[in-house]
């Protein structure tokens, strides 16, 4: 994916470039060909010229939304330089404000069916969620390199790590970290015991990932917020 940025960010300028109608129409057109098209293609099923549909088709690619390559249709050969083709990038976009993350939920259930043990089947989950928050936490571990964490660093990282999986975090006081939102709702409303459960298990795998022991996740479910807490020890 050529987007820049990543995340949140790739995935909003993908839809920007959406908002044109003529690329839009241009992209729906790629997705139905089943096929890499040409820029002459691409032109006669919009009505425009060649000049602006390979404006329009770059613009697409450099959203990460198709990709390009020479190549000759059909496959056949004649002289010179083989025309440029474009065919749908294997991305999926996403778009929710605030954020929620069914993918992340349905991988967390699906590794707990899949390593259940002599376990309940919500157990089961709550350990693959910490598994997975684990993960999370290694990932930005190692990537920053940060070192031992003071618990307003620890807080400030673990910040910063939840907000990129969607949790919406805020500071409503000192040595205190609040997730506003859930990233796993609306299901939380309909199975609040499990999902919260679940959330608070994934949170407390991001703390253990970052090494960040002078905190600790709680659950304390308010109102219209994400059911867990982070706070100094």
């Amino acid at each position: 994916m050529r987007a820049r940025g990543s995340g949140a960010d790739a995935t909003i300028q993908a839809v920007s470039v959406l908002s044109d109608d003529t690329r839009r129409r241009m992209f729906a057109f790629c997705r139905r060909a089943g096929k890499a098209i040409s820029r002459d293609e691409a032109a006669a099923e919009v009505g425009i010229s060649r000049k602006l549909a390979a404006f329009h088709l770059e613009r697409l690619v450099d959203a990460g939304l198709l990709r390009a390559h020479y190549d000759r249709a059909g496959g056949i050969r004649r002289v010179g330089r083989a025309p440029k083709m474009y065919e749908p990038a294997a991305t999926d976009l996403q778009v929710s404000i605030p954020p929620r993350r069914p993918d992340l939920l349905a991988e967390i259930l699906l590794d707990g069916v899949l390593n259940q043990d002599d376990v309940s089947p919500l157990e089961s989950a709550r350990r693959a969620a910490f598994r997975h928050g684990e993960r999370v936490g290694e990932e930005e571990r190692d990537r920053t390199r940060p070192g031992r964490l003071s618990a307003e660093r620890a807080l400030t990282m673990s910040e910063a790590t939840l907000a990129s999986v969607g949790f919406e975090p805020v500071r409503p006081r000192p040595g205190c970290v609040r997730l506003q939102s859930c990233p796993f709702h609306p299901l939380a409303q309909s199975q609040p015991e499990a999902v919260c459960g679940i959330n608070h298990a994934f949170v407390s795998g991001v703390v253990s990932g970052l090494q960040a022991t002078a905190i600790n996740a709680v659950l304390d479910p308010e109102s219209g917020e994400c059911c867990v807490e982070l706070s100094a020890d």
